[in-house]
């Protein structure tokens, strides 16, 4: 038996509406030490304008990203350095709900939710798409 053939995730499955490219989209640094998937939310570590995944609440050393603020908009792979990326950081913007990527503290749909509401008050609007 054949096994089906599945498409990669494509940025076409993650933003589904954009107000311009040039005011939405930012290069950011990474912090190093992960990989990131395309979708992955994003708060920025506050001493060091760093970004890294958005924790469900306060972290030692990542004071500040659990406040989400953007969307990663590539895959990035793990490295020993922070690491230059694009990601969404303003709206107005639509982005698929199923193709976010959480923090693996971010473990149930009512911090989904706070998730979503802090990246709506950046202008980043979550949406359930096919």
């Amino acid at each position: 038996m054949s096994t089906p053939f599945v498409s990669p995730a494509t940025l076409g499955d993650l933003v589904k509406r954009e107000y311009d490219r040039g005011y939405t989209r930012e290069t950011v640094t990474l912090k190093a030490g992960a990989a990131y998937p395309m979708g992955a939310v994003l708060g920025r570590i506050t001493a060091s304008g760093v970004y890294a995944l958005s924790p469900a609440a306060p972290t030692t050393g990542l004071e500040g990203a659990e406040i989400a603020c953007a969307v990663l908009l590539d895959d990035v792979p793990a490295s020993t350095t922070d690491t230059q990326a694009v990601v969404l950081v303003r709206g107005p913007a639509i982005v698929a709900e199923g193709a976010l990527v959480f923090d693996a503290s971010v473990a149930d749909d009512a911090a989904k939710a706070i998730k979503h509401q802090q990246l709506a008050a950046h202008g980043i609007v979550v949406r359930q798409v096919a």
